[in-house]
């Protein structure tokens, strides 16, 4: 029954030698008929031959594992509510220009364009496909190299089409070493799927519709990492011509004493008449007024490749001496030429590569920093930068290396390494990247790609800011700024625009104080990373985030570790046929769809009946609340703000406003401060004999003086913790932030009102729960608000010795959005 349902999986057995699948006409065959090598492991004779009766049983040397990629996606349309969301990129997908899906950047709708009947059927999916190697004992002691290729379905909206449980694992490549250019020869049984889904199609029954449809399907990109890059495309990521967007114009130098390429001279991509392209001294000494190297398209490609014959296999002979190694097999896509977007760069490996280069580089890490004393030679014989290189000591006898610009002393490593090791974060945003951190031996180490993507994003600026001058601080913050830009949830073309202009200015910029050495090819590739988000949509869906997660869950359906493969293919097998199941069962079985989340914040009594409350929180604590008896002030403060934040009391509060101003003489001033004392009692009276409902009345009556004091509490995903429970935990919950439109005067003798939007930063110090007498409940953050300020480099400074509201203390609880503050040491530059 399982394996009617498609849920199985195809054995195939390779070549040793990774030059052929046996298969097809060549099954029942021995040996490889390319280079003769035999599909079964020899074993060495004994030294007696032992009679049996039995036929020994022969092992095979490599076996590809294909899990068939069409039953796959006929099982998405079995259940309903999956059919409809295959459909959401056309039916509910917002179209205001902004990108938030795959199916609002230019390489989809470019797609659509040119294949209209294709684009005719909302149904027809649009698949991405991911691969890499990893590991599958969890240990590096020993080599093992198991590579996967994972599709991800882009049709479903984007906080669903990578998750797990829509990443399809269709090939299983065997041990024990990458297959490098060979990959190709395990990607025939896809790609030959891929083609008949393409070409004809399959007839498919859609649940939400009732109806069969002729389902196709078309792979829009790859994924991976740079070396898997040159692997899936066949454009060498090694040496002069290593950038595969510059291609043919790439700007590289062999550095001598370094003996590797580095890849600078970013000038030539800023505009035509930019000083900086003239500018000798600043740069490479020599003046730049080409123009950025063109794109390849697909068409060009496929021109480049007529002439390279691919042959595979590790004993083939290498003739290829150019860019290309090998005619990728996804050329054998009828349409894939003509894509806008064939090869996505990675975005994950590339901040963990920049973030090693930065720290290693700024600490001077050795084994890690690229300011060395072969970086310092490398300077003397390009004939730039005369004052970092090396000269020699009057006798003769040693040799003196300046202190560059971004170089600290003993002192300043200890201030960067300390900003990191007192960093607390909030609970779910990275790990305790405190841990990596040596004090005393002021260096960084162990952390992984999530922990280089929040520090590059967050907590690199602080220390860099405090400690470096001006021309070394601001193109590091500028680097910072544009990946947290460049990794938003919604990105708009004109954001695009800017970014583009930025990192092209920022990259020049650090040319100018870092080493040759700095500049590997992961320093380069940034350059092209808002023009691929223009292409293909937001990095969250094509970065390799959701594929690394996923072989972690891989890794351990490992039990038998002589056949790890094996392990994987059937335990992915019972969990595949448990995700198939699980869409058919109610709401009341938890199931891997519908399984309550670490941070569960059901409440157990209604908080919807207004607009004010949050509709989901829970407390947090084992004592979750104390008793408390609010003063007159504090009473009046808290439901002041309930009133005037609740939407069902706007219409009374405009009233009142109204009615203040016609019916009293004074100043605005005197006015808007008698609205804001008098309207709760106003309110109250109004609303007494009025035909309104209960719920108004009751809150017109106010809260009781007895409240609850709680310490901690989740609400809508996020917790928030008060200041004092922050200080007993390694995370940091009890910062928040507010905009809000405010309306003041400049003093007291101003007459003209002044609405603004403000954004208030403060930290919890108190929550507290408001009971109007039993009908319902309403919960408020009790909060100090800190004067503010922005820097020149776009950080925001919060003065915690100087607060707003010195003489009271608001009650606020709608709104917020919780943040993280870090203390800055400051250390004066010798």
């Amino acid at each position: 029954m399982v394996k009617d349902l498609g849920l199985d999986y195809e054995k195939i057995d390779a070549c040793p030698n990774d030059c052929m699948l046996i298969r097809n006409e060549h099954k029942a065959d021995e040996y490889g008929h390319v280079c003769g090598a035999s599909r079964y492991i020899k074993y060495p004779k004994a030294d007696s031959e032992v009679e049996c009766s039995k036929k020994a049983h022969r092992v095979s040397a490599k076996t590809l594992r294909h899990f068939p990629l069409i039953p796959k996606l006929k099982r998405l349309f079995m259940c309903s509510k999956t059919a409809e969301t295959l459909r959401w990129h056309d039916v509910e997908r917002s179209k205001d220009g902004k990108l938030r899906h795959p199916a609002d950047a230019q390489a989809w709708k470019d797609f659509d364009s040119f294949h209209l009947n294709f684009a005719r059927d909302s149904r027809n999916l649009r698949l991405g496909l991911a691969s890499d190697g990893f590991n599958p004992f969890r240990t590096m002691r020993i080599s093992h190299s198991t590579w996967l290729v994972i599709l991800m379905v882009y049709n479903l909206p984007p906080w669903m089409c990578m998750k797990p449980e829509y990443c399809m694992l269709s090939l299983l490549i065997p041990r024990p070493r990458s297959p490098v250019n060979d990959i190709d020869i395990y990607l025939q049984p896809l790609i030959e799927k891929l083609n008949v889904l393409w070409e004809s199609g399959v007839e498919t029954y859609d649940a939400s519709r009732n109806q069969t449809f002729q389902m196709r399907a078309a792979l829009l990109w790859t994924i991976s990492d740079f070396p898997a890059y040159a692997m899936l495309s066949g454009w060498s990521s090694k040496g002069k011509l290593a950038c595969p967007y510059c291609n043919y114009g790439t700007n590289s130098r062999y550095l001598k004493h370094s003996r590797k390429m580095c890849y600078m001279d970013h000038h030539v991509f800023l505009p035509m008449d930019h000083p900086w392209r003239s500018n000798k001294r600043s740069f490479n000494g020599k003046t730049e007024f080409k123009p950025p190297p063109p794109l390849l398209k697909g068409t060009d490609v496929l021109n480049d490749l007529q002439i390279i014959n691919n042959v595979f296999g590790k004993k083939r002979k290498r003739t290829n001496d150019g860019p290309w190694k090998k005619k990728s097999i996804f050329f054998e896509l009828p349409y894939l030429q003509h894509n806008s977007l064939c090869h996505n760069l990675d975005v994950m490996h590339i901040e963990k590569n920049i973030v090693d280069n930065v720290i290693g580089t700024l600490l001077d890490i050795p084994g890690k920093t690229k300011d060395h004393v072969n970086a310092r030679y490398n300077l003397k014989e390009m004939g730039i930068r005369k004052n970092l290189q090396p000269k020699d000591t009057k006798d003769g006898k040693r040799t003196k290396h300046a202190k560059a610009c971004f170089s600290m002393a003993n002192g300043e490593k200890s201030v960067f390494c300390g900003v990191l090791k007192t960093t607390k974060l909030p609970d779910g945003s990275a790990s305790n990247i405190s841990r990596c951190v040596q004090l005393d031996e002021r260096k960084l180490s162990g952390y992984k790609t999530h922990d280089a993507h929040f520090m590059l994003h967050y907590l690199l600026p602080i220390p860099i800011k405090s400690i470096f001058p001006g021309h070394v601080a601001i193109p590091l913050i500028r680097l910072s700024s544009f990946f947290r830009r460049l990794s938003q949830n919604v990105i708009t073309l004109e954001d695009l625009n800017c970014l583009e202009i930025d990192i092209r200015e920022t990259l020049n910029q650090l040319e100018r104080f870092f080493p040759p050495t700095f500049f590997d090819i992961m320093i380069h590739l940034p350059i092209h990373l808002a023009n691929e988000v223009r292409l293909g949509g937001l990095v969250q869906n094509r970065w390799m985030y959701p594929p690394e997660r996923y072989m972690c869950t891989l890794k351990s359906y490992v039990r038998n570790k002589n056949h790890p493969e094996g392990s994987i293919a059937e335990a992915y097998l019972v969990e595949e046929c448990l995700t198939l199941c699980s869409r058919y069962l109610h709401g009341g079985v938890q199931t891997r769809f519908n399984r309550r989340p670490r941070n569960n914040d059901e409440c157990g009594y209604d908080t919807q009946t207004f607009s004010l409350f949050p509709k989901r929180c829970f407390p947090l604590g084992a004592k979750k609340s104390d008793p408390i008896v609010l003063d007159g002030k504090s009473l009046c403060q808290a439901h002041a703000y309930v009133l005037n934040n609740c939407d069902e009391v706007q219409e009374y509060i405009r009233e009142h406003e109204v009615e203040v101003n016609n019916h009293r003489r004074g100043s605005r001033w005197s006015k808007a401060k008698n609205h804001s004392q008098n309207f709760s009692q106003w309110f109250e009276t109004r609303v007494l004999h009025e035909d309104v409902s209960d719920l108004i009345k009751h809150l017109s009556i106010g809260p009781n003086s007895i409240a609850k004091r709680y310490y901690g509490y989740l609400i809508n995903g996020y917790r928030f913790h008060t200041r004092q429970r922050d200080a007993k935990r390694k995370t940091q919950n009890s910062g928040v932030t507010l905009d809000a439109l405010t309306t003041s005067f400049a003093s007291s003798k101003d007459k003209n009102l002044v609405d603004e939007n403000l954004t208030y930063y403060g930290r919890i110090i108190d929550i507290v729960e408001l009971d109007y007498y039993g009908h319902f409940k309403v919960l408020l953050f009790k909060c100090d608000w800190y004067e503010v300020e922005e820097d020149i480099y776009g950080l925001t400074y919060v003065y915690f010795n100087k607060k707003y509201y010195q003489r009271r203390k608001e009650f606020e609880g709608k709104r917020h959005v919780r943040i993280f503050m870090q203390e800055v040491l400051k250390k004066e530059r010798r």
